[in-house]
């Protein structure tokens, strides 16, 4: 069963954070696959890990155990090799979802006040672990190691500051036409199929060129702590960051 490939413009999650179960129909099928009309999975890139969840259908349920993209078309690799067909239900592992969402948006807060900190630090680096840890890279050859780690404190702040997170859509070259919009040094910027870029605008903060999923605003993340500093090479400072308070239980 094959359907004609339709451009993939944008992921559903990106504009539908809050749904995280959706019917949808199978458009392809392969030995242990499926490839979906429309999916509230975040496939994974840009430092965070892919969502969790089960592929749900009459009769029974599998893992989804991996995403990737062909042709236009979003697969879902499954821990079953059992044969699909018609409507399915995708269900997305809320407390997964949160825990990555709530580390993407410290991962932000944390490059947003390094920058504003040290003119312009660039990220060489991300990646959100799956014990609730992160870490992010940054090109700051001449910074101290505690230097970074008293960055806690205006980052606990920005927490306490409850600031409304949303997303703006501009083409690339408005998005070129705004310094600091970019902040990855080795990266590419995330555009869309469309041509557009996505926007994270924690607002009266910061403002930065990214595809991965957040919380709505910085106060329903959790106070951190800065956990280690460590130098990676001659130019590159890694902060190691974690949550002070329990995890999220659904």
């Amino acid at each position: 069963m094959t359907t004609a490939a339709k451009p993939l413009h944008r992921l559903f999650c990106q504009d539908y954070q809050d749904i995280l179960e959706l019917e949808t129909e199978i458009t392809d099928v392969r030995p242990g696959a499926v490839a979906v009309a429309q999916s509230p999975f975040f496939p994974g890139g840009g430092g965070q890990m892919m969502d969790q969840g089960q592929l749900a259908w009459e009769n029974g349920s599998a893992n989804v155990t991996g995403i990737r993209f062909e042709e236009g078309l979003m697969w879902h690799s499954l821990d079953t090799n059992t044969e699909l067909s018609g409507t399915v239900r995708l269900k997305v592992d809320p407390g997964f979802r949160h825990m990555m969402s709530e580390m993407h948006t410290i991962a932000h807060i944390a490059n947003a006040v390094a920058f504003q900190a040290f003119d312009g630090a660039l990220l060489t680096g991300a990646q959100l672990g799956d014990q609730g840890t992160l870490r992010i890279d940054l090109d700051l050859p001449s910074v101290a190691n505690d230097q970074l780690r008293a960055l806690e404190g205006a980052m606990n702040e920005v927490v306490r500051e409850d600031r409304t997170i949303r997303y703006v859509d501009m083409t690339r070259a408005e998005a070129e036409d705004q310094p600091g919009l970019f902040r990855s040094k080795s990266v590419s910027p995330p555009i869309q199929d469309d041509g557009f870029v996505r926007v994270v605008d924690i607002v009266g903060l910061d403002r930065q060129a990214c595809g991965g999923t957040h919380l709505n605003t910085t106060g329903k993340a959790r106070p951190i702590r800065v956990l280690k500093v460590d130098n990676k090479g001659r130019h590159n400072r890694r902060m190691k960051i974690g949550f002070a308070e329990p995890g999220f239980t659904d």
